[in-house]
């Protein structure tokens, strides 16, 4: 089936393999480099029937689904559903996809990056080095990952991922999620408070919804204590920043290890001088060959939806 005469909006910048082949498909009309959004979005209606997203873009929501009356379905270019009105959509009958399981490797891979990085102090020793200041003085102790209690709040697809590869390094697993998983031997929390009171690594790894808004706040701060670490490879706005930061600066966290901010791309400054702090700019599922099979399931499930064909990875 043809499908270039059908609208398309990208409602963000993307890499650009996924933007070129929608280009050479679809038509696409893109959100952000609008001047004035609303009235581009108003000229265009009738033509756009599917939006591709990203986090990295305007949001889904009812005032957007409104405004375009012939959309039929959201194709998002993550596993996060947080920037999609769902219940609008489902209200509207429109589909919606995302990218699962093929960002789950990454993503995991990066959480044991940011245990060791935040524990070892890599990033920091690394600047000792570049600095020049080994010559001066050794560099200070640092701790160890392996056979650390490590709590994991979701065991999703990439909560678990990040429990065998913590498995790997000795570590004792304990989770908290909305239910008891039954193909897990691992010890259920069912409050995240006495998970984190438990915890050497509290690693974040839910999805962002209502319910798990500041899902780890200074009650769980609180319970990790001085000598624990938090790593989130979630959403930024599952962890109370404000109150991230303060416990930071007042030594009443040991460390933590930063994928994902509450406000991104703006970073709080004052974590920018903490040793014991990693910051990465939301790049957990950013390497070559994922993005490539996350923008090829954007890609796909809009041309599967136009073809009459099921969808790749409906979000149901």
């Amino acid at each position: 089936m043809d499908v270039k005469n059908i609208g398309v909006l990208m409602t963000g910048p993307v890499m650009p393999y996924l933007r070129e082949n929608l280009e050479t498909k679809f038509t696409v009309y893109k959100l952000w480099e609008a001047e004035d959004q609303q009235a581009f979005v108003g000229k265009h209606s009738d033509s756009i029937r599917a939006v591709a997203c990203s986090p990295a873009g305007r949001a889904i929501d009812a005032e957007i689904i409104d405004a375009l009356p012939k959309l039929e379905i959201v194709s998002t270019f993550s596993v996060g559903l947080d920037k999609v009105d769902l219940v609008k959509c489902k209200e509207g009958g429109i589909a919606v996809t995302n990218t699962p399981d093929v960002l789950t490797d990454d993503v995991a891979d990066l959480a044991l990056g940011l245990m060791l990085s935040a524990l070892r102090q890599i990033s920091a020793a690394d600047r000792y080095v570049r600095q020049g200041m080994w010559p001066k003085a050794e560099y200070g102790l640092t701790s160890k990952l392996s056979g650390k209690n490590v709590g994991i709040v979701g065991l999703g697809r990439i909560g678990l991922a990040i429990a065998k590869r913590a498995e790997a390094f000795g570590c004792k697993i304990a989770y908290n999620s909305r239910s008891k998983k039954s193909n897990v031997n691992f010890k259920y929390y069912s409050s995240v408070v006495d998970l984190a009171a438990s915890s050497d690594v509290l690693v974040v790894a839910c999805p962002l919804t209502k319910e798990s808004y500041h899902i780890v706040d200074r009650s769980v701060i609180d319970a990790l204590g001085p000598k624990a670490i938090i790593v989130n490879i979630g959403r930024g706005p599952l962890i109370d920043e404000k109150e991230l930061v303060k416990a930071l600066v007042e030594a009443r966290l040991g460390g933590a290890g930063l994928d994902v901010f509450e406000n991104e791309p703006h970073v709080p400054k004052e974590l920018f001088e903490m040793d014991n702090v990693v910051l990465l700019p939301h790049v957990g599922s950013g390497t070559w060959e994922t993005r490539k099979e996350m923008a090829d399931l954007v890609i796909g499930n809009l041309e599967a939806y136009f073809s009459k064909k099921p969808l790749l990875t409906p979000v149901e």
